[in-house]
């Protein structure tokens, strides 16, 4: 895909401040940027890895960079950096990144509603990061991610799991959501979230558990026993089959507005609920699972039916399994075990610009992409926006 936004990753990444005092910078700052993200993207997962990588490719780097004077940073200098530099400063430049290539996308990622508007879908959800859990200093990463794309558009830090809440409404504060679905699981199915997401024009997609026993009763008791007599057209169905990992999947998503004016339940803007089910039989063995969600919406019938519905609930995953998981398991961020200074949300918001970058160039297997650039640091440092030379 043509790179048509304007600015390039490392545009971005020289408006976060220089935290290095004026006296003794040996190595320019644009060019300290340069290796650490250049480091990420030919696969190096670690300090000192990238550390390492620096050391190994010298003579090609000084080619690419061409410094005033023939030297590279150690791993020390780099080190040091990745503690001190400002960590808000770099996913707020990350997220104006992945932003202007989500703007590059858009058409491909929008979904024609029922009245012809045109929607996107968002999750949100919240990572630990398990490197520096480990070492005592728990954080808690809140991403908003772009369904499909799996880009991330903004991410919050929080003190570990269980202050979630308070990072989505830091992550939605401000935006304007019009055209988005923002999904989202039981955790943070919240009245003052629907809230928000409504002051914003936007819609929810919530799931709904047994921590909220009046809520998920009401749910349940609607679609197992439907109040008489149901007027035709109320409930509405949507079956599809599937098949993965061995096994056979119907997944079946249920929908009416019949709670939407039932007071008791006093939910912010809420249009339709729903009853999720799937049913698996191994191919291998034969053994049939069946499990049932609930969630609500404030899409109404006018926007979307059950179709729909289950495309933005199924798309809520692309959080986990298109950013969360490629963190952890191709980019090595959860067995890291970098925790001290501002390091592990620098590398956190490095991983998600790099991931971006990738798949609007076209790459939809990363592990693949990260092997092509580690082949030639002169491609990793013009992946980022170092020019040719």
């Amino acid at each position: 895909m043509d790179n048509t936004h304007s600015s390039t990753l490392l545009e971005h990444l020289e408006h976060v401040p220089d935290p290095r005092s004026r006296h003794g910078q040996r190595f320019p700052w644009r060019m300290l940027l340069a290796l650490l993200s250049a480091g990420l993207a030919s696969g190096q997962k670690t300090p000192r890895a990238i550390a390492h990588w620096v050391k190994e490719h010298a003579a090609e780097l000084l080619a690419v960079l061409q410094p005033a004077k023939p030297r590279l940073p150690s791993a020390t200098t780099l080190w040091r950096l990745l503690k001190e530099v400002d960590e808000a400063s770099i996913e707020e430049q990350v997220a104006r990144h992945n932003q202007a290539l989500d703007a590059d996308d858009a058409p491909a990622s929008r979904v024609q509603a029922a009245n012809g508007t045109a929607l996107q879908g968002q999750s949100v959800d919240g990572k630990e990061l398990r490197g520096t859990n480990a070492h005592g200093e728990p954080h808690c990463l809140v991403s908003l991610v772009r369904h499909g794309s799996a880009y991330t558009l903004g991410q919050e830090d929080v003190p570990g799991k269980g202050h979630e809440i308070q990072a989505v409404h830091r992550l939605l504060a401000e935006r304007d959501l019009s055209g988005t679905v923002t999904t989202m699981d039981a955790l943070l199915t919240q009245r003052s979230i629907a809230e928000l997401i409504l002051r914003q024009h936007g819609h929810y997609l919530m799931v709904v558990k047994p921590n909220q026993p009046e809520l998920y009763n009401a749910i349940a008791l609607l679609f197992e026993s439907p109040p008489e007599p149901v007027i035709p057209g109320e409930v509405q169905t949507f079956t599809y089959p599937g098949k993965e990992h061995g096994r056979l999947e119907t997944r079946t998503l249920t929908c009416s507005p019949a709670l939407a004016t039932y007071t008791y339940l006093k939910w912010p803007g809420l249009a339709q609920v729903m009853r999720r089910t799937c049913q698996r039989i191994n191919l291998r063995t034969g053994q049939i699972e069946r499990q049932t969600r609930y969630g609500l919406t404030s899409l109404d019938r006018s926007l979307a039916g059950p179709q729909l519905i289950e495309h933005f609930w199924r798309q809520h995953w692309t959080i986990e399994n298109g950013s969360h998981y490629v963190r952890d398991e191709t980019l090595g961020e959860d067995r890291g075990q970098t925790h001290t200074g501002s390091a592990p949300r620098v590398l956190a918001a490095l991983r998600n610009g790099l991931m971006a970058l990738l798949r609007h160039r076209g790459w939809s297997n990363i592990a693949e992409a990260l092997r092509h650039y580690g082949a030639s640091p002169q491609r990793a440092l013009q992946l980022i926006g170092w020019p040719e030379t």
